[in-house]
């Protein structure tokens, strides 16, 4: 779907949900998502992480068949997030994609096949991202901001193939080793700092089981969850680790 036809489409459901007259721009879209997930005015506003307590919740390795229930348990808090998907697997379930962007979420790309970049050579790093860009493009109309490496591997050979900022984090959950939903939500809870970027992987359905727990202890504590962008003010740098 192109990202005109998206929009449009986003729109139309604002204005027949709201009664609002519809207001044609890119900036108007944000709020039009927020609103449609359910989100007051208030929540619809963007969120200053200097002064307030975020978190950006990242998800790696998916789309996958847990994805959508993990958007559900978001939906529930009204947090936002940031998904490195795997182009390949954006290319089989491209309508995840679409319902995760759709809902406000940010798309990142994790590579089309999950190689480790820094033992490929630079026309190989070129094509692994190109591919993954086209198939976000072809799902969601625009093509990713962010890039996760897999297994966070890269030098500087990896850093000259590409100019956007590369995602990495300052919490690991251990998710994919410990594939256990309480022991993955205390370790999370534990573990959180303002300004943390965590990782977790939506292709296990332990990690997807343990966000009620996670995203109710963080509310509490009055954290917000805003995608990796927003931690950044919309201007994340060239390396990023977790906010100070």
């Amino acid at each position: 779907m192109a990202a005109a036809a998206l929009s449009v489409t986003v729109r139309e459901a604002w204005a027949k949900a709201t009664g609002a007259v519809e207001v044609v721009g890119a900036a108007s879209l944000t709020p039009v998502l927020a609103a449609i997930n359910g989100a007051t005015a208030e929540q619809a506003r963007p969120v200053d992480c200097r002064r307030a307590k975020c978190v950006a919740l990242t998800f790696d390795d998916g789309p996958g068949k847990y994805t959508d229930a993990l958007l559900r348990h978001l939906a529930a808090y009204r947090a936002r997030a940031t998904f490195f998907v795997v182009g390949q697997n954006v290319a089989a379930s491209p309508g995840v994609v679409r319902r995760t962007y759709a809902a406000g979420h940010e798309i990142g790309s994790h590579t089309w096949s999950h190689p480790d970049l820094t033992k490929l050579s630079a026309v190989r790093v070129r094509s692994q991202l190109a591919r993954t860009d086209q198939a976000i493009k072809a799902a969601i109309g625009v093509r990713p901001k962010l890039l996760r490496p897999p297994y966070g591997a890269f030098n500087t050979a990896v850093r000259l193939q590409t100019r956007r900022p590369i995602v990495m984090w300052s919490l690991d959950t251990l998710d994919w080793r410990l594939r256990d939903s309480a022991k993955v939500a205390r370790k999370t809870l534990r573990s959180v700092r303002p300004g943390s970027v965590i990782l977790f992987h939506d292709i296990h359905p332990s990690t997807v089981r343990a966000m009620p727990r996670v995203l109710r202890g963080l509310s509490k504590r009055g954290y917000r969850f805003v995608t990796v962008s927003q931690l950044y003010g919309g201007h994340p740098p060239r390396l990023v680790y977790g906010a100070q």
